[in-house]
């Protein structure tokens, strides 16, 4: 009976281990696409008045600037600035919004990676090995 047992619960874990493989796979070859597709990736914000137009790559960081001739014709330099930098902004925040959802694609929701990715926070990073350590050191007698 216990041999039936043994049987059993080894064709469950290489049934466990054998899913585990492929959700690795399927993460690893998906990283390598993600990893291109952010090589690519420009993110386009426009003024609301249309003079101002800034592109940035996937770090928001600034990678062109155009600034339409109409601009000149008028003399605060310090509203140039704050429609330069409003368009900016919004172009990075797009761009956030767009790594999320495609992170979004190939991470689970709940994991680490994802969670720093809204968030920011570096604590998510190690949130799971946190509660692993805990749990350890409870076992432990800690």
């Amino acid at each position: 009976m216990t041999r039936q047992a043994d049987r059993d619960a080894n064709r469950a874990l290489r049934a466990r281990f054998d899913d585990v493989v492929s959700q690795y796979e399927r993460l690893r070859s998906g990283l390598d696409e993600m990893q291109e597709r952010l090589s690519r990736m420009a993110v386009t914000a426009e003024s609301p008045d249309g003079l101002v137009r800034a592109t940035v790559g996937p770090r928001g960081q600034l990678i062109n600037l155009e600034l339409d001739p109409d601009i000149y014709r008028r003399a605060d330099a310090d509203e140039l600035s704050r429609k330069i930098l409003r368009t900016v902004e919004q172009a990075v925040a797009k761009t956030t919004d767009q790594v999320q959802e495609m992170v979004g694609e190939y991470l689970p929701a709940d994991s680490g990676a994802a969670r720093f990715m809204r968030d920011g926070n570096f604590g998510t990073l190690l949130s799971r090995q946190d509660r692993v350590m805990t749990e350890a050191g409870d076992d432990d007698g800690r």
